[in-house]
């Protein structure tokens, strides 16, 4: 069964750091592009960030470059996102994802509010 369990959300003031972390099991980790989204209240769910499968090659969201690291532990089958510099816009649902097997797996996602 394929599973996504993220954390490390929270609140943080602007200007502020987190480090999110997605631990995925129930199939072969190291096969597979992982991607982190974000839903904000009212808005689309949008992709902020794209690892391959090896964790040479990343992609972001104009909006987060410079700010946010997607990086991976295949040994620990696990996808990270650092986040620096954080902005109030940047406060939304987190979630991790993968297209497992021909399928868009998702995560429960994990709640990032920045405020002051």
């Amino acid at each position: 069964q394929v599973q996504f369990v993220e954390s490390g959300g929270g609140l943080v003031q602007p200007g502020g750091s987190l480090r999110l972390s997605c631990a995925a099991s129930g199939f072969t980790f190291s096969m597979y592009a992982m991607n982190w989204y974000r839903q904000a209240p009212g808005k689309e769910r949008e992709l902020v960030a794209t690892i391959n499968s090896a964790g040479a090659s990343t992609n972001y969201k104009d909006s987060v470059k410079g700010r946010f690291t997607i990086s991976r532990d295949n040994a620990k089958n696990t996808v990270y996102l650092q986040m620096f510099s954080l902005k109030p816009e940047d406060t939304a649902v987190y979630y991790c994802n993968g297209r497992i097997w021909g399928y868009d797996r998702w995560g429960q996602g994990t709640q990032v509010t920045v405020s002051s």
